[in-house]
C-alpha cells in the first residue's frame, strides 16, 4: 500500500469526523477487509481528497489497489474540474478503469487528463466533450487501453486522428459509440473489435431546419472490421436517419457474418424495414451462427419463420418488444414445446399484445389469457431475473390458481418486473363492487432508525392489523418476491404526454376497464418489498387518496427512483397530500418523475419534496400545471444535492424564462452539473429545447419509459454481456433465501450489520 499524505503527522492524529465514529460506532475497529467494502461505496473523490486525509489509517487504505484501480465519476455530481484534475494528479497512474459517462459539465481540457492515466485498459467518456483533435491526443497515451466508450459529433474528422491513436485504437476490443451525426467514427480503425455498441441519436434537422442526409461524409472507410465480433447492439432513437445509418453500418454484417457472433441485438422505435442486405444477414445468422442473446425489430420478426430456424445455445437474454408473436409461436418457436430454458435471465415481451394467448388473428384486448401458455413459460425459464410484460392486456381468468400473478409467484429469482396494471385485476369488473379502502396508518413523526445492510427494519404496515392479511393476487405475488428491486405498474393505455423528437400529446386513451380494480390497497402492497429500490405506477385510475404512497414511503427504505404518473381521476389530483406524506420517509430517494395533468407545483409540495435529503433529480410534466416560482428557488436553496430540474407545465414561456433564469443565476457556480430547464409543455419550441438535454438526463428521467429488460444485463458494465451470478440466483434452489439485495458479504460469510446510514451505497455498485 502507498504512504499516507505528508499532512499526517502519527498514528494518534485523527480528524474530528474519524475520532467521532471511532468513539460512537467503532469504525476504525472494524477490520481492513470490511473497512474496504465500507470504503468501496465512497466516491472517488472524496475519498482521495477528503477521506484519505483524515487518519494514517484510512490515509493507507483509500490507497489500496482494490479501490484505485476503479474510479467511477459516473454521476459524482459534486466532482468538479478542479477536483477532477487533483484526483488524476494523485492517483492517475494507478487507475485501470475510469468511468466518466455523463460528465457533461466538465469541460474539454480537463477531459484531456485522462492521459495522464497511462495504465488504463478500459474508459467510458460517453456524454463528455471531445473533439477528434483531443481524442487522437488522449488515445495516443494509452496503449493499454481494450474498451472505449464515445460521443461523435458534429464536426467529428477521422482524418484527424493519428497514427499512434489509430494503434491504441486497433487493439481495442469493445467499443460503444453514440453518434449524434452520420458517420462511422473509430469503427473503422478498430480492427480487433470483439463488441460493439452502437447509439444513434442523430436528428433529421439541424438547429437551422436543415435536412440531413444519411450519406456518410465523403473520405470516411466504410470497412468496419467486423471479423471478430462477438456481441452487436444497435439502439436507435426516432427518425429515418438513424434507420438510414445502421443500414450502412449493417452491410458489412451481411457480406461476411462473423463466426464468432453470439449477442444480435437492434432496437428499433416503430416499423423498420427489411432489405436485401438484411435478408442475406439473417440468412447467413441461421446457417453460420449459434445465438445467446436477440433481438430484432418487429417487421423483421413477423409473419417470419426465422425463430423456427435460428440456433440458440444457453441464451440469456431475448426481447420480442411490440412483436406480434403469439403465445403458440413463442413456445413452439423460443421456448421449443417446453425446452428447458434456465439459462435465459432476461426476457423482454413489451408490447407483445397476443404472446399468452394461442392465435394472434383471433385475439382481442379484452380476452383472457391462456393461462397454459404462461404456465409453460414459467416452468421453462424458472431463473428469470428480469421480465417485461407491460403495454398489453393480459386478463386472467377467475379459475383457482390459474391467475397471471399465481403463476408469476413461481419465479422466485425475480429482481425486476413490469406489468399492466389491468393484468393484476382480481377478477374482471362488476358494477356492484366498491373499490377497497385500504387502512391508514399513523405516520411516526421525528427522527428514524437508521438502516442497516439487509435488516428489514420497518415493520409491515399489515403488521398489528385484527383484520386477515389482504389476500388479493397482487399482495401474494410480491410476498413471493421478497427481493425484487425494481417495480412497473403501468397503464395499457398509457402514453407520456413528452415523446421523444416529437410535440406533446395532447390526449390520451382511457385506460382499460380492469384497471378500475387497482387502487390504493393494492398500491399499499408494494410497501412489502423491502429491498424495493426503482419504482414506476403509471395510468392507475382508481387511485382515491393515495394512501398507499404513504405505506411505500414507510417500508421501501431502500427506494432510489419513483416515477408517478396519471394516478386517479385526471381532472384533479387527489394524492397531493399522501404524497407529501410519502415524502417524508424517503430519505434515500435519488430521482423524482411527476407526469400529472393540472398538478400544482406549490409551497406545500416543495416543503415534502425538501425532506429527501439525498434528491438529485426532478422531472415534472404536467399539462395545464402551475409552479409557484418562489417555492421552486426555495426549494432548490434548501436540497444542496439537486442538479436537474426539468419543469414542464402550463405556465407561459415568459414566466418559465424568468425561473429558469433566476435558478442558473443563483445555483450555477455552486452546482457545476445544475441542469435547469423550464419551459411551457404545448410550446412548438419543445423539441429545440429537450435536444439540449444531456442525453444521461434525458434517457433516464426526463423521458418516460419501460425500462425492465430494455437491454441484456451487464450489456456493457460486465466483460461479457451477462455473468454466471446474474443468471442465477444468490441461494441455490431448495435452500432458505437468507441473504438478500444489500446484505454485505465477504469470503462467504454474511457480515454482521453495519450502519450505513451517511454512506452511499451506489456510489460505485457497478463495474465499469
Amino acid at each position: 500500500m502507498a504512504s499516507s499524505g505528508e499532512d499526517m503527522t502519527n498514528d494518534e492524529d485523527v480528524h474530528p469526523a474519524a475520532a467521532s465514529m471511532a468513539g460512537g460506532a467503532h469504525l476504525l475497529g472494524f477490520s481492513d477487509e470490511i473497512l474496504l467494502h465500507i470504503l468501496s461505496h465512497v466516491p472517488s473523490t472524496d475519498l482521495i481528497l477528503s477521506v484519505r486525509r483524515t487518519c494514517r489509517k484510512l490515509a493507507a487504505l483509500c490507497l489500496d489497489k482494490s479501490l484505485i484501480h476503479t474510479v467511477l465519476l459516473q454521476k459524482d455530481y459534486q466532482a468538479s474540474e478542479d477536483k477532477v484534475k487533483q484526483l488524476v494528479r494523485e492517483i492517475g497512474r494507478e487507475i485501470q478503469q475510469l468511468n466518466m459517462a455523463g460528465c457533461y459539465w466538465l469541460s474539454g481540457s480537463t477531459i484531456e487528463h485522462v492521459a495522464r492515466c497511462r495504465s488504463l485498459v478500459k474508459v467510458n467518456l460517453s456524454g463528455c466533450h471531445l473533439t477528434s483533435l483531443r481524442l487522437s491526443k488522449m488515445l495516443s497515451a494509452l496503449q493499454h487501453l481494450r474498451s472505449l466508450a464515445i460521443d461523435v459529433s458534429p464536426g467529428f474528422d477521422a482524418s484527424q486522428l493519428s497514427g499512434d491513436c489509430k494503434a491504441t485504437l486497433s487493439r481495442v476490443r469493445e467499443l460503444k459509440q453514440t453518434l449524434f451525426t452520420p458517420s462511422y467514427g473509430v469503427v473503422p480503425c478498430c480492427t480487433s473489435l470483439e463488441k460493439l455498441l452502437l447509439y444513434f441519436e442523430i436528428l433529421d434537422r439541424t438547429r437551422e431546419g436543415a435536412i440531413l442526409s444519411g450519406q456518410l461524409m465523403v473520405g470516411q472507410s466504410n470497412v468496419p472490421h467486423y471479423q471478430n465480433l462477438r456481441i452487436f447492439y444497435a439502439r436507435l432513437a426516432p427518425g429515418y436517419i438513424n434507420q438510414e445509418v445502421v443500414r450502412l453500418y449493417l452491410a458489412v454484417l451481411s457480406d461476411r457474418t462473423p463466426e464468432n457472433l453470439h449477442a444480435f441485438l437492434i432496437s428499433v422505435p416503430g416499423s423498420f424495414a427489411e432489405s436485401g442486405a438484411t435478408k442475406n444477414l439473417l440468412e447467413s445468422m441461421v446457417r453460420n451462427v449459434t445465438l445467446d442473446a436477440l433481438q430484432l425489430p418487429k417487421s423483421w420478426l413477423n409473419g417470419s419463420a426465422l425463430l423456427q430456424h435460428m440456433k440458440f445455445s444457453n441464451p440469456f437474454y431475448f426481447s420480442f418488444s411490440r412483436c406480434t408473436l403469439s403465445g403458440s409461436h413463442l413456445i413452439q418457436r423460443v421456448i421449443n414445446g417446453g425446452k428447458d430454458l434456465r439459462s435465459l435471465a432476461s426476457l423482454n415481451l413489451s408490447g407483445c399484445v397476443h404472446c399468452l394467448s394461442p392465435d394472434s388473428l383471433l385475439h382481442k384486448a379484452e380476452d383472457e389469457i391462456d393461462s397454459s401458455i404462461l404456465e409453460t413459460l414459467v416452468a421453462s425459464c424458472s431463473n428469470l431475473r428480469h421480465l417485461n410484460l407491460s403495454a398489453a392486456h393480459h386478463h386472467s381468468s377467475e379459475g383457482l390458481g390459474r391467475h397471471l400473478c399465481q403463476l408469476l409467484a413461481r419465479l422466485r429469482h425475480l429482481r425486476s418486473l413490469s406489468l399492466p396494471v389491468c393484468a393484476v385485476s382480481d377478477s374482471a369488473p362488476r358494477a356492484d363492487r366498491v373499490p377497497a379502502q385500504p387502512v391508514m396508518h399513523a405516520v411516526p413523526r421525528g427522527f428514524g432508525k437508521k438502516v442497516r445492510i439487509g435488516v428489514q427494519s420497518c415493520p409491515s404496515p399489515f403488521l398489528g392489523q385484527t383484520a386477515p392479511q389482504p389476500s388479493s393476487v397482487f399482495w401474494s405475488l410480491l410476498k413471493s418476491l421478497p427481493f425484487l428491486e425494481h417495480l412497473e405498474l403501468i397503464g395499457s393505455n398509457f402514453s407520456s404526454a413528452m415523446p421523444r423528437n416529437e410535440p406533446a400529446i395532447r390526449n390520451s386513451l382511457p385506460p382499460c376497464s380492469r384497471a378500475q380494480n387497482v387502487g390504493d390497497s393494492e398500491v399499499a402492497a408494494i410497501g412489502q418489498l423491502a429491498f424495493l429500490r426503482h419504482l414506476t405506477l403509471a395510468q392507475l385510475p382508481s387511485i382515491l387518496t393515495g394512501s398507499g404512497l404513504v405505506s411505500i414511503g414507510l417500508q421501501c427504505q431502500q427506494l432510489q427512483s419513483l416515477s408517478l404518473a396519471n394516478l386517479g381521476m385526471m381532472g384533479k389530483v387527489v394524492y397531493m397530500p399522501a404524497l407529501s406524506d410519502m415524502l417524508k420517509h424517503c430519505k434515500r430517494l435519488k430521482d423524482l418523475r411527476l407526469e400529472q395533468p393540472y398538478f400544482s407545483a406549490n409551497a406545500q409540495f416543495f416543503q415534502a419534496l425538501s425532506q429527501c435529503p439525498s434528491l438529485q433529480r426532478l422531472c415534472l410534466v404536467s399539462r395545464s400545471g402551475t409552479l409557484q416560482p418562489d417555492a421552486v428557488l426555495a426549494f432548490m436553496a434548501r436540497c444542496l444535492h439537486v442538479v436537474v430540474c426539468h419543469m414542464f407545465t402550463g405556465e407561459s414561456l415568459a414566466t418559465c424564462k424568468k425561473l429558469q433564469q433566476s435558478l442558473l443565476r443563483s445555483f450555477q457556480a455552486e452546482r457545476p452539473a445544475l441542469n435547469v430547464v423550464i419551459f411551457p409543455l404545448l410550446h412548438e419550441g419543445l423539441t429545440d429545447v429537450i435536444r439540449d438535454v444531456p442525453m444521461a438526463h434525458l434517457d433516464e428521467i426526463t423521458l418516460f419509459k419501460s425500462r425492465v429488460a430494455e437491454e441484456p444485463p451487464n450489456l456493457w458494465t460486465g466483460g461479457h454481456a451477462v455473468s454466471m451470478d446474474d443468471a442465477c440466483s444468490p441461494c441455490c434452489e431448495g435452500q432458505p433465501a437468507t441473504v438478500g439485495p444489500g446484505a454485505a458479504v465477504l469470503s462467504g460469510q454474511l457480515l454482521p450489520p453495519i450502519v450505513l446510514s451517511d454512506l452511499d451505497c451506489d456510489a460505485k455498485g457497478g463495474a465499469l
